[in-house]
């Protein structure tokens, strides 16, 4: 009977566990993801089924590749006036649709492989502390605000370019029978087509930074193991988590970082060729819209680069404090020892020490010879302990300095010196394309 009793209680208590498991999961996916999966509904980015994967490819060609060929297409007006004339339109449409593919590829691909949950690394939080957790669920609320705040004032400017372009009679063609519907309909798909593109492209550079803050709150977390005292292999073994995740997070992204940069640098320079001819004529009408580009698609760059760095800094920073924490460890190391020295045994040992080795000329048995060694193992083996810790804190410092974690791009760490660089090279083909078009030394 008391058998049974107690094998009542066990599925009992194991019943309440996985209760209390599957109530905090559908938790998290009811809350901390509902924004997320509301806002990949509504922009028909959603490919769980094949019906909603359908959609999604057909609203991305609609607007983000059928919109701005027939745009530039027909409505270019190379006859209207300056003030009207869109010289800079096929650049303008070419890059925001080449950032917007590359976007929406990429989050369709990881969607479709990962789920949402893993690819915003949900599943790993469960071993994490609660200032992690917290932290993380506060950034995954502010991230849909962070979109925000990058896409409408942009879309805010496009607006009003686009109502003041069309209401002042530059388009005239009555595709739909009457001129005003025409010019309505077609100002609408220009601005929904906009907006489409920039919020694609701006949200996998949110998630992206999304992903980093959360290895900077582990981060953060990680340093505590130094201001107390901790284990080398606990220690060692945290660390190589973290760095695991920052390489999955690296592969992941690698891809399109590097071709997001590249086609942000390619349309900048075709910006910068283009304005700098000998006949380019600049005016807020003409190139209004192709710096609104500019300054968009350098924004989600700018997200882009400064996570990484971030990050990367983060991780390097660990070197200094783990020799901080080694040097403060074996400084308190000595100055235990140091106050043992004075005391009465350790002092007698000395003698016993000193007069061991005289034992053989003044006739000493073996037994006193004995007890000498034995006292003199004694103080050997504190010593010996303190050697095989120090050992360990140095191997770790050695680790940490040859073994940097952070954020790299096919095995370029993205740091600040891979920004100077990129900076430096970039500073100098623009002054080599200034120096052809403007005569610029």
């Amino acid at each position: 009977m008391g058998d049974e009793e107690r094998q009542v209680l066990i599925n009992h208590s194991n019943e309440n566990k996985k209760e209390i498991k599957f109530t905090r999961s559908a938790s998290n996916a009811g809350d901390e993801l509902k924004s997320f999966r509301s806002c990949l509904r509504w922009m028909c980015v959603d490919q769980s089924d094949p019906l909603r994967a359908g959609l999604s490819w057909s609203l991305f060609f609609l607007l983000g590749i059928a919109v701005p060929i027939l745009s530039h297409s027909f409505l270019a007006c190379k006859d209207c006036d300056a003030t009207h004339h869109r010289p800079y339109d096929a650049n303008v449409q070419l890059s925001l649709s080449a950032v917007a593919a590359l976007s929406f590829i990429c989050l369709s691909k990881f969607n479709r492989k990962y789920g949402l949950r893993r690819f915003l690394f949900l599943d790993k939080l469960c071993g994490e502390s609660e200032r992690v957790r917290q932290g993380y669920h506060f950034q995954l609320q502010r991230s849909m605000k962070l979109l925000a705040c990058f896409v409408l004032p942009c879309f805010a400017a496009e607006c009003s370019y686009k109502i003041w372009w069309y209401s002042s009679g530059a388009s005239q063609i009555p595709f739909l029978g009457n001129v005003y519907l025409s010019d309505a309909t077609a100002c609408i798909l220009e601005l929904f087509s906009w907006l489409y593109r920039t919020t694609i492209f701006f949200l996998v550079c949110v998630l992206y930074r999304l992903i980093c803050y959360l290895q900077i709150l582990r981060l953060q977390d990680f340093t505590k193991v130094f201001q107390e005292e901790s284990e080398v292999e606990s220690v060692l073994k945290e660390h190589l988590r973290i760095r695991r995740q920052l390489t999955v997070i690296s592969h992941r992204y690698r891809g399109f970082i590097m071709l997001a940069l590249a086609f942000v640098t390619a349309s900048q320079f075709a910006a910068l060729l283009s304005t700098t001819r000998t006949n380019a004529n600049l005016n807020i009408f003409m190139a209004g819209e192709l710096a609104l580009c500019s300054m968009t698609l350098m924004a989600g760059v700018f997200i882009l680069l400064r996570s990484a760095t971030k990050i990367t800094h983060k991780a390097q920073s660990i070197t200094s404090l783990a020799a901080k924490w080694h040097i403060c460890a074996t400084l308190d190391s000595f100055e235990g020892i140091d106050g043992e020295t004075p005391r009465a045994p350790i002092s007698t040992c000395g003698q016993q020490r000193v007069s061991t080795v005289f034992a053989g000329s003044s006739g000493e048995s073996d037994e006193e010879s004995v007890d000498g060694d034995d006292h003199e193992t004694k103080i050997i083996l504190p010593s010996y302990t303190h050697t095989i810790c120090f050992q360990k804190r140095q191997a770790l410092v050695t680790y940490f300095e040859n073994n940097r974690a952070g954020i790299t791009v096919f095995g370029f760490m993205l740091d600040r010196t891979l920004l100077h660089t990129i900076f430096g090279i970039s500073l100098s083909l623009v002054l080599w394309l200034l120096g052809k078009t403007i005569g610029i030394s």
